[in-house]
């Protein structure tokens, strides 16, 4: 069968399971299985695909087409221009989670400890590594499953300098860092069931359950973060879209200075800083 003519069936597969991205799901996935790139459907679309290909193409778009994540079926997802692995058991890294990487490298230098807390895939742990130098860190999580993640995302991508350690919050943690952060769970628990599917029944479920309001996560860090910051340390945090006012509160309550609010490009609130002296 053809490459376009292939792309089509894929496509319109999706669309009949109401996916909402079913154009780019389905060219990513054919992508993905035939080894191409996005300029094969228009330039290549007459070439033929062997059986073996397109079976197991068809296999991918059935499984989409129950909702299973894209980022699931093709096992990464790139973040800050690299490729991370991802599975089940770690949140699949977001574009929205890049502008808190951005936000830090702002005043990331030379030779600092990075303590990133509640780590699963380590993708911003492991990016600040990747774009520094002579910087180390430590990623800390609950997940076994979702360190092991970490862990072959960091052989990947040669950071040796990063340690994962397995614990409840900053119980493995040892040492004071300069800079602390966190995508903590921030999903308020009622909310939950309304999430998309591709979230609500494939995400893990302890990385999104904030608890009631949303912020049982961040009352935690920020009050733990007191004993392993160093003196002018920073804390960041990535919020939900309504949360900002809530955690600066938090975090001038527990004595943190020049707190701010950095917004998303949608002009959402995104992250929330500040500094422990």
């Amino acid at each position: 069968m053809q490459y376009a003519k292939l792309y089509q069936i894929g496509k319109e597969q999706l669309q009949k399971a109401g996916i909402t991205d079913a154009e780019l799901d389905a060219r990513l996935l054919l992508e993905f299985i035939c080894h191409t790139d996005r300029n094969a459907l228009y330039a290549h679309g007459d070439q033929e695909i062997e059986d073996e290909k397109m079976q197991d193409f068809l296999q991918l778009i059935e499984k989409r087409a129950v909702h299973i994540p894209l980022q699931h079926l093709t096992g990464e997802q790139n973040f800050m221009g690299l490729d991370f692995l991802v599975n089940e058991h770690v949140l699949i890294p977001r574009q929205d989670t890049e502008i808190l990487v951005e936000e830090i490298m702002r005043d990331l230098h030379d030779g600092i400890r990075i303590l990133d807390m509640c780590t699963g895939s380590g993708c911003i742990l492991l990016s600040l590594l990747h774009y520094s130098n002579d910087c180390s860190g430590v990623g800390a999580d609950l997940s076994e499953e979702a360190l092991e993640v970490a862990r072959k995302n960091a052989e990947q991508l040669g950071e040796s300098s990063a340690l994962f350690v397995q614990g409840d919050l900053f119980a493995p943690v040892e040492g004071k860092f300069e800079i602390i952060v966190s995508n903590p769970p921030y999903i308020c628990s009622d909310v939950i069931p309304t999430l998309m599917e591709e979230v609500r029944e494939h995400e893990p479920m302890q990385a999104l359950d904030g608890g009631a309001d949303g912020l049982d996560f961040y009352r935690k860090i920020i009050q733990g973060a007191k004993e392993h910051l160093c003196g002018g340390g920073q804390l960041f945090f990535e919020i939900g879209y309504d949360q900002g006012e809530a955690v600066q509160r938090l975090m001038e309550q527990a004595g943190y200075r020049e707190v701010e609010c950095v917004q998303d490009f949608a002009g959402l609130d995104r992250v929330v800083f500040g500094t422990l002296w």
